[in-house]
């Protein structure tokens, strides 16, 4: 049986994963159409100058969701942590050189998270 903080460790974990799984479909389908370009403010221009390199971002993302579903579907601890760390790393670096909006949208979950981890 799941004691509370179990549950809530793997409810972050999976937000954070939805998260990044939302960030994929933004930035490798949505980049250039209305909706992505209104989430990151960008022209059509920019958009697609930056096509393929919003695809790329995208797929890291996409990475991390699977690292984060694997530790979510075998009830691993190390991967969710590991996972949640590239993330927060990535929010830091994303906040010190594009937006501190990232931090509260990508790091603070994933600190949560990993808060939650340690201590199911």
């Amino acid at each position: 049986m799941m004691r509370g903080v179990d549950v809530l460790a793997n409810v972050l974990v999976g937000l954070v994963a939805a998260l990044h799984l939302c960030f994929l479909v933004l930035e490798m389908f949505l980049w250039t159409r209305p909706a992505g370009r209104s989430v990151f403010g960008t022209t059509p221009e920019f958009a697609e100058s930056t096509r393929a390199l919003a695809a790329n971002q995208g797929l890291y993302n996409g990475f991390l969701v699977a690292g984060l579903v694997w530790g979510l579907a075998t009830d691993g601890r190390d991967p969710e942590l590991f996972f949640l760390s590239c993330v927060v790393v990535a929010g830091l670096f994303g906040a010190a050189t594009v937006s501190t909006r990232i931090l509260l949208v990508q790091a603070v979950p994933a600190l949560l998270a990993i808060g939650a981890v340690l201590l199911a």
